[in-house]
């Protein structure tokens, strides 16, 4: 029996979960876990909420209130959110943990002592108003690489390109405004540099890493690792615990990793088993495609150090976009797991997010296409297989399997894929290739679909009696193959497969491959994947999109340069007509003088096409291009909240707003 310990990158809390989230990181580990459970392995899984950093103590500055208690609401909104979609954690747990506390700087003080961190003065910007130094993330300034004004310390979210805070361009402190100074500070370094070759062989020689991170990560080794800043002067955070470091804390990328450790180990503590024995068996990570060179280069660099074993493998979890435009979490342009729990089932949600792709490749949500899959696979394929053979059964036989009599090489071709899929599937799983799982069960059911079909029990069990006993009893043990194989991915839908099945949920994989006996008797059906209506996803995209246009008329103030960039001009409604599958939208051909633009409005609750037809209103033309339900739109209307359209009856079409 392998002990196996499997962790999930720490989501930071600073805010709930997001879709991306749990297609990345969380589905993927937790139908990894559920298998090796089913395998009859020893499965420690575990995770935590990521406390620390700049992001969460300058949101509870800007609060007023202490950090902790920031994280802590956050912790509870991401706990409940991995509940929500059963993600079967052993251990989950807070880096604000006095055991995270006391795990990290022993940590620290090992590699001090074996000579891996030594001290380095730096410049860093000292705030004067404030009175401390600056962290990368409390400051903002122009980026010097593409000139885009609102780049962080550590980052230009324009370009992307990684920045010291010193970099900056015109830097303002994020608290108080002011433009901070340089100063010295005294900084501790790790020796990134000194396992150059040793992180080279390790990646190079590791067959289990995925071509993705691998990819990643030597690429990185080929630009030449430098020493890695270990420390920042700040309050929150885990202070350093060296003499003559006060007031210095433990850079979060620094702590983070060994939440892996601190969750394992207070987890061995409720239990009495030694979290060291999964370490030291198989540990593996998953992780999303952002965080790839911290636990492809960094944290084994400091596991080496430190003289732990290194991670079997690390799964990373490439990009969900939506609606084919990038999430973004400012401009609301995202679903919340939350969101998304209050209308649909979580297994659904969890087998759209593995179908869609393999994990290595980036994958868009579109509400279209999810509602395509639950219909056409879960629905049409799954579940009509299984609601026919249930209803036969009881319909024919009594509720009961019938006795098979001789079979047929096309009943024997069946038999031998039912036995075959657990095999085939876990293979699968074991190999990280979920999607390519799920589709061979999806493979299977449309094979028995087809099955029944060409047997055609519905008349066979008067011509053939025998024929439709081998039908029925050879798809009632698919229905039993398919709740077993489904279990890793689709726990709480399978759980209705066996209930109706009249057996206790299968939780030993090989059994999925072993058949029930002739006589079992089944409960009377009921319908376990719903069709999705049109109605319930034009009522999401409309949500969607409402959600966007109220983040982008948000109030907020802006300098008197930022209003004069916004090309406000009046237009003249040439064309409307409503959008197809939307309540809430027109689409407009408007008349703004040197050109005409089309625009599509959220005011048809508002106007009709005829009564906006002719209005002269008021347009921002300078907006990128944007799509709405499919349709490019080239500006925006102003409108009042209720949707009242601004209109300039007595100007000229084109006259721009000043």
């Amino acid at each position: 029996m392998t002990k196996v310990l499997i962790s999930s990158a720490l989501p930071y809390a600073n805010g709930p979960c997001h879709l991306g989230h749990l297609r990345s990181t969380y589905i993927p580990a937790d139908i990894y876990a559920r298998y090796n459970r089913m395998k009859g392995n020893d499965v420690l899984f575990v995770c935590a909420t990521d406390e620390h950093g700049t992001p969460i103590a300058v949101k509870a500055e800007k609060e007023g209130k202490p950090p902790k208690e920031v994280a802590g609401r956050y912790h509870e909104m991401i706990k409940t959110d991995l509940e929500s979609c059963n993600i079967s954690l052993d251990s989950f747990t807070r880096t604000t943990d006095p055991k995270h506390y006391e795990i990290s700087q022993n940590f620290f003080l090992k590699l001090y002592e074996k000579g891996y961190i030594y001290e380095k003065v730096i410049k860093q910007p000292y705030c004067e108003e404030c009175g401390r130094f600056l962290p990368d993330r409390y400051v903002e300034g122009t980026c010097p690489f593409c000139e885009t004004e609102g780049a962080r310390g550590d980052h230009c979210e324009s370009c992307g390109r990684h920045l010291e805070p010193t970099q900056l361009l015109e830097p303002q402190c994020q608290i108080c405004g002011s433009t901070p100074e340089i100063r010295e500070s005294k900084q501790y370094f790790f020796k990134l540099s000194h396992f150059q070759d040793q992180l080279q062989e390790w990646i190079e020689g590791n067959h289990e890493l995925p071509p993705n991170v691998r990819n990643y990560a030597l690429q990185w080794l080929k630009e030449g690792l430098k020493d890695w800043i270990l420390t920042r002067d700040m309050e929150w955070g885990i202070p350093v615990p060296l003499e003559g470091a006060e007031g210095k804390i433990i850079y979060v990328w620094g702590e983070a990793f060994l939440g892996y450790i601190s969750s394992a180990a207070q987890w061995s503590e409720k239990t009495g088993k030694p979290w060291e024995e999964y370490w030291n068996d198989r540990p593996l990570h998953f992780i999303g495609k952002d965080i790839i060179y911290h636990h492809s280069i960094f944290w084994p660099a400091l596991l080496m150090a430190y003289g732990c074993k290194l991670p079997y493998t690390v799964i990373a979890g490439e990009y969900l976009s939506l609606e084919g435009s990038k999430m973004s979490t400012s401009k609301n342009w995202v679903i919340w797991v939350s969101d998304f729990i209050k209308n649909f089932d979580s297994d659904i949600l969890r087998y759209y997010l593995v179908a869609n792709a393999p994990l290595s490749k980036d994958t868009d949500f579109s509400w279209d296409d999810f509602q395509r899959r639950v219909n056409d696979e879960l629905a049409d394929v799954i579940g009509n297989f299984l609601h026919r053979t249930f209803t036969f059964t009881n319909r024919f036989f009594d509720g009961k399997l019938p006795a098979p009599g001789e079979f047929d090489d096309y009943d024997r071709e069946f038999e031998t894929k039912i036995k075959a899929l657990p095999k085939l599937v876990g293979g699968l799983i074991e190999e990280f290739k979920f999607r390519e799982g799920m589709m061979e069960i999806i493979k299977l059911s449309k094979y028995g679909n087809k099955y029944f079909n060409d047997k055609e029990p519905w008349k066979a069990v008067k011509t053939d009696k025998a024929g439709a006993a081998n039908c029925l009893y050879l798809a009632n043990q698919l229905a039993k193959t398919l709740a077993v194989s489904l279990t890793p991915y689709l726990p709480v839908k399978t759980l209705e497969i066996f209930k109706t099945l009249k057996i206790d949920p299968v939780l030993n994989w090989d059994d999925g491959a072993k058949f029930m006996e002739e006589g079992h008797e089944i409960a009377e059906p009921k319908p376990i994947f719903l069709k999705i209506e049109d109605d319930v996803i034009n009522a999401q995209k409309e949500l969607l999109y409402e959600n966007l246009k109220e983040e982008e008329t948000m109030k907020e103030e802006v300098s008197i340069d930022t209003f004069a960039s916004m090309d406000l001009r009046v237009g003249q409604v040439l064309e409307a007509e409503n959008v197809k599958k939307s309540d809430n939208l027109l689409k407009l051909m408007v008349d703004i003088g040197e050109s005409q633009i089309q625009v599509v409005a959220g005011v048809a609750k508002k106007y009709t096409p005829e009564e906006i037809k002719g209005r002269k209103v008021i347009v921002l033309t300078n907006l990128p291009p944007a799509k709405l339900f499919g349709i490019k739109s080239e500006g925006m209307l102003l409108a009042t909240d209720n949707m009242s359209l601004l209109t300039v009856e007595d100007a000229d079409v084109g006259e721009q707003i000043k």
